[in-house]
């Protein structure tokens, strides 16, 4: 906005001489020099800046130029300038009026140096010769004040002054010429002003006494009005003036003249000495002179006059566009401004008058600013609704001022306006939820994905950085298992992942600005981990025990279908990566036994004769459905039998190859031990360590400890896939119709499992502990299986 403090004035006379003092402008306005200096203040105003000047670091203000106030103002009284002092960071504007004091500098004039009369001798007492007036540019007191006549008998002088304040001379004859005595007078015209001091004019009146001229020209009208357009060409008719003469002869020719009432008016026009005719003879121009008075005079041959005056009006055409002077103006502004905040300060000029200087200033009603009038001839240019640098960065304002001539005349100029950028938008994702997939075993530091945001911000409040804001993912943070690049959006792993640990890491990312203060927003991220085949099966069931020999126990009149036992396993990956198949791999008989494909339940598959051999190994695999699949095997051991007697003559071969290997360990054994104590004879700290070695070895050696059978864990499904219950525990037990039977919880009488000690003798013994430890409701070796019964047959 602008402030309008008021306005001073000074009075100064013309032809200063430059760096005169005109006035201290910063005292009489109340302000700081350094307001001055901070508000680059300065003198705007247009024509007349050339003719003082700011001195801001004093606060003074001193003439520029010489200043003529003839030439500046001619005959306009008062001569002033006008003109406006702006200051700056806030905008404020101070009009000055300086007064140009007439000093006497100029001396009045005659437009000619002799002034020649013609009187006849006949011209009676009172008869008035109009003398040419002089011309003083000087105004008030200065300027023309009295004509002074050199003494003479005949002539008297009469001062008159016209509508316009100009002086002139009348000689009036106060006494008869008498052409005899004086055919020819002298005389001197002095024009004084009231200057100190005085300043004169002088003119010779020549005055030729003429023989019998009795009758003055008579002008038909007192006064002339007329009319011109400025800017009329040369030659253009203003009115024609009329005297007559009663004389006849030549002493009733009538000649037209112009008396040089005004300096410019003969400049302009022209009269016809012999018809009065009065035509424009240079430019007009109605902003310098807007009106004409002539004095015209009217001659006759004999000397004799008469003066009419004419008024000429000049009429003003609409030939001056609106000329614009932008004050002040700033191109760049802040999206945050308030409506209403002053964009430029301008300055609208029109030369014509009335309606042709009339003035309206507009700007496109599309965009949002309007023009707002302050001092006379100054607009403010304002904001009008609040900016959004996103939407609309910059702005080409064309400011068009028109006047109201016919036709009316504009004029345009343009301001280019930017709009600065304030933090104002958050980064936004390019969608809110974000999700990806990873398989596991992956490559710890590879990229996973690319999350995005954008900012419709400019420059540092569009720069915009990622972060992962920190979180737990099964009890570690966020940051262990991935990381971001802030500059990308690039999402890394940390690690490798293990699908069988952490299936999935959800967390958010956070997008942030570089503005001040910064803003922000939020994306969820979640990461699928897949799974990959990495994991075998494993076999719960049957357990292969390294000491003891087990094996499933098959009557001989089992019949087809008869279930030997079932085999257990579970693989730890998901899907299809854990889906488990079962197929024979060997088997002592293949056309005995098979292989539930799906359950891996072993069945028989024909009916058990007395040619089978007791001893039955099957070999299964076991294989997931991953790519490529992963496999497992087990080794099965059946015995074919209706009594354990039966089942122990028949593995006592094995005992005995068991023992024959044990005689041979010990041989090697001894070997070895004879060999290290040749070697080691050199070095006795060295001997003494190895013998105590093999002793401790022959001391474990001959310890006949007992085997320690090998039961299922508890496996617990964390997957969560069904593939296992809780808990397996399993007990083969033996009944007089297998192929109906299934294994029972606690069925502490059975004795379907055989475990061959390597000692034939301990093994029956074994057998009997067994038992009663299975008798036991809490002992480990309770199997659960879930026998069915067929409740037509007993145990």
């Amino acid at each position: 906005m602008i402030t309008h403090q008021g306005q001073i004035r000074y009075s100064v006379p013309e032809e200063m001489k430059e760096g005169s003092l005109i006035g201290n402008v910063a005292q009489d306005l109340g302000l700081d020099l350094r307001r001055l200096r901070s508000g680059r203040a300065r003198i705007v105003s247009g024509e007349t800046s050339q003719y003082t000047e700011l001195k801001a670091d004093k606060g003074i203000l001193v003439v520029k130029e010489r200043i003529d106030r003839e030439e500046l103002c001619g005959d306009v009284m008062p001569c002033s300038l006008s003109f406006e002092i702006i200051l700056e960071n806030p905008i404020e504007l101070h009009r000055v009026t300086v007064e140009i004091l007439d000093i006497n500098d100029h001396a009045p004039t005659f437009k000619s140096n002799v002034i020649k009369l013609e009187i006849s001798e006949s011209a009676t007492v009172g008869s008035h010769f109009d003398l040419e007036s002089a011309y003083d540019p000087d105004s008030g007191i200065h300027s023309l004040q009295n004509y002074v006549l050199s003494p003479d008998d005949n002539f008297v002088l009469k001062q008159l002054s016209n509508a316009d304040g100009v002086r002139f001379a009348v000689m009036i004859l106060q006494k008869p010429l008498d052409r005899e005595l004086n055919p020819h007078l002298s005389l001197k015209l002095i024009a004084v002003d009231g200057g100190t001091p005085r300043r004169s004019g002088t003119v010779n009146i020549e005055i030729t006494v003429l023989d019998v001229n009795d009758n003055p020209p008579v002008f038909n009208q007192s006064l002339y009005k007329a009319t011109v357009a400025e800017n009329a060409p040369i030659g253009t008719y203003i009115t024609t003036v009329n005297a007559s003469d009663a004389d006849s002869g030549s002493n009733g020719l009538v000649s037209y003249t112009f008396s040089n009432v005004k300096g410019k008016s003969a400049e302009k026009f022209e009269i016809d000495s012999s018809s009065g005719k009065i035509t424009v003879v240079d430019n007009i121009d109605f902003e310098k002179d807007k009106k004409y008075e002539i004095r015209v005079i009217a001659k006759d041959q004999g000397g004799l006059s008469d003066a009419t005056k004419v008024v000429v009006e000049v009429l003003d055409i609409n030939d001056n566009a609106p000329l614009i002077s932008i004050m002040s103006f700033s191109s760049i502004i802040s999206e945050d401004v308030s409506p209403g905040t002053t964009i430029a300060v301008f300055n609208v000029k029109d030369a014509d008058s009335e309606r042709n200087g009339h003035i309206t200033c507009s700007i496109d009603s599309n965009l949002p600013f309007k023009i707002q009038s302050s001092l006379t001839d100054y607009y403010n240019l304002l904001s009008d609704v609040a900016f959004d640098r996103e939407t609309k960065p910059e702005y080409n304002i064309t400011i068009t001022a028109t006047d109201s001539g016919s036709p009316p005349l504009s004029t345009q100029t343009n301001l280019h306006l930017k709009i600065s950028d304030v933090n104002d938008n958050a980064p936004l994702f390019t969608k809110p939820k974000y999700s990806a997939y990873v398989v596991e075993n992956n490559v710890p530091g590879g990229s996973i994905f690319t999350v995005s945001a954008r900012d419709h911000d400019w420059n540092q409040n569009a720069r915009i950085s990622y972060f992962i804001d920190d979180a737990e993912v099964s009890g570690s943070s966020v940051s262990s298992f991935v990381s971001i690049n802030s500059e990308t959006g690039v999402i890394h792993a940390v690690r490798s992942f293990d699908y069988e640990q952490i299936k999935q890491l959800n967390f958010k990312v956070k997008a942030q600005d570089g503005g001040s203060p910064p803003l922000s927003s939020n994306a969820s991220v979640i990461i699928f981990i897949q799974d990959q085949n990495d994991n075998h099966p494993q076999v719960l069931y049957p357990v292969q025990s390294g000491g003891s020999l087990v094996a499933e126990m098959v009557p001989r009149s089992a019949d087809v279908g008869y279930l030997v036992t079932k085999v257990v396993a579970v693989d730890v990956d998901s899907g299809q990566n854990a889906w488990l198949s079962y197929k024979l791999q060997k088997a002592t008989d293949r056309a005995l036994f098979e292989v539930g494909l799906q359950n891996g339940e072993i069945r028989t598959i024909r009916q058990v004769t007395d040619k089978d051999a007791v001893k039955q190994r099957l070999t299964v695999i076991v294989e997931d459905n991953g790519q490529p699949s992963r496999s497992a095997t087990v080794v099965v051991n059946v015995a074919v039998a209706d009594s354990f007697p039966e089942v122990l003559s028949e593995f006592a071969e094995l005992t005995h190859d068991k023992e024959y290997n044990d005689n041979l360990t010990f041989y090697l054994v001894l070997a070895l031990a004879v060999v290290s104590f040749l070697f080691i004879t050199c070095l006795v700290v060295i001997i003494s360590v190895k013998i105590y070695r093999w002793r401790q070895s022959r001391i474990l050696y001959h310890s006949n400890l007992p085997v320690i059978p090998y039961y299922p864990p508890r496996y617990s499904d964390t997957l969560g896939t069904g593939t296992l219950p809780h808990m397996y525990n399993y007990e083969v037990c033996r009944t007089t119709d297998s192929r109906k039977s299934d294994c029972k919880f606690g069925r502490a009488g059975s004795q379907n499992v055989l475990i061959m000690d390597p000692s034939s003798t301990g093994t029956m013994q074994r057998i009997q502990s067994e038992k009663s430890i299975l008798d036991e409701p809490d002992s480990p070796l309770e199997y659960k299986t879930n026998v069915k019964e067929d409740s037509s047959k007993g145990t």
